[in-house]
């Protein structure tokens, strides 16, 4: 077992300096349905091996593993500041689904296992955000929520965002009121498979056209790929195992 975590990079945020990770399930020490790099306790993990996977997951981004902060996500819109010092055993009490900060030495990050993560950052103050899209939170506007909040900190903003690992379309397959409920709420109309038996959603593209609404570039976006459901030797899947599987922590870091 390595002892160093595995995580995934977008080539935008990297080229403009900020330190992320959309990190896979490989590169921790959980075992059994939690192996091996799980972030959560509430899922079933055990608490050692979770802060051991902290401690991993913050040497790779460059800060104390207490620093990595998260929150209690509820699949809604809430979005919660971080000004600096604030106590992690704190900041997980906290209910809502997107994180930013402009302040050194921490890390925002959601946990997720299927729900898309997406990693926003402001290029001229160094400012980020940090936020966490199941279909219920993308129907409520939570990575537009994530953007005005960046912006009201950060007034002058020059945002790039990077969308991570997820189910993807061939395996999202929702009820037709779900889809409708979904379809309702995108600016991209072109979002819904009906090929099939089933409607499939295809939730990247849903957040890609929500992010260029708030008037972010297409060239601004960036694509970081994978399926959690089809990929088991990378991802942790909710969907695909249960409850009893491990959670992913995506995460990024403001600039200087």
């Amino acid at each position: 077992m390595t002892d160093r975590a595995e995580f995934l990079e977008s080539a935008l945020l990297r080229g403009a300096g900020f330190r992320h990770a959309f990190f896979t399930r490989n590169g921790g020490v959980s075992t059994g349905a939690y192996a091996s790099l799980s972030f959560s306790v509430a899922a079933g993990d055990n608490a050692k091996n979770v802060r051991e996977n902290l401690e991993r997951a913050g040497a790779s981004l460059g800060v104390a593993a207490e620093r990595i902060h998260f929150l209690s996500q509820v699949h809604g819109r809430a979005a919660h500041e971080l000004v600096g010092g604030e106590d992690q055993s704190r900041v997980v009490q906290l209910e809502g689904d997107a994180l930013l900060s402009k302040a050194p030495n921490l890390a925002c990050g959601v946990r997720s296992a299927d729900c898309v993560p997406v990693l926003i950052a402001d290029r001229r103050s160094g400012a980020v955000a940090a936020a966490h899209a199941g279909w219920r939170g993308a129907i409520q506007g939570v990575v537009s929520s994530a953007v005005h909040a960046l912006r009201d900190l950060a007034p002058h903003a020059d945002l790039i965002a990077a969308i991570g690992p997820h189910i993807s379309q061939a395996a999202f397959e929702v009820s037709n009121d779900v889809a409708e409920a979904i379809l309702a709420a995108s600016h991209d109309r072109g979002i819904v498979d009906r090929a099939r038996d089933r409607p499939h959603i295809d939730l990247r593209r849903m957040l890609r056209a929500e992010l260029c609404s708030q008037g972010l570039a297409d060239s601004a976006i960036d694509d970081v790929w994978g399926c959690t459901v089809s990929e088991p030797a990378r991802f942790f899947s909710f969907r695909r195992d249960g409850k009893a599987s491990g959670r992913h922590l995506s995460a990024i870091v403001p600039r200087l």
